[in-house]
C-alpha cells in the first residue's frame, strides 16, 4: 500500500477507534486521527512482522484498529488533565 494509502487507512481507522473509545481527548480530533494513522502504521506492521496475517488480509484492519486504540489509551493516560 502506498503512503496516501496509508494515511488514508489510518484516518479511517483513527475514526474507527475514536468511535470505540469516546470520552474527551486532550488534544482534541486532529490529534485523535494522527494517533489513528500510528497506530494503523504499527497495528499493520507489527501484525505482520510477528506472521499474524499476509498484506491485504481483512484481518489487518483489526489490528489497525487495536494499534489506534492503544495508542490512544496511551495518550490519554499520559496527556490526561489530573485533577486533584
Amino acid at each position: 500500500m502506498s503512503i496516501l494509502g496509508w494515511i488514508f487507512f489510518g484516518l479511517l481507522v483513527g475514526a474507527v477507534g475514536k468511535l470505540l473509545m469516546p470520552g474527551r481527548d486532550p488534544g482534541g480530533f486532529i490529534v485523535t486521527i494522527l494517533l489513528g494513522i500510528a497506530g494503523a502504521l504499527l497495528g499493520g506492521f507489527l501484525g505482520r512482522a510477528l506472521g499474524m496475517y499476509r498484506e491485504d488480509d481483512p484481518v489487518g484492519f483489526v489490528m489497525a484498529v487495536l494499534g489506534s486504540i492503544v495508542l490512544l489509551i496511551l495518550y490519554r493516560l499520559t496527556f490526561a488533565r489530573r485533577s486533584i
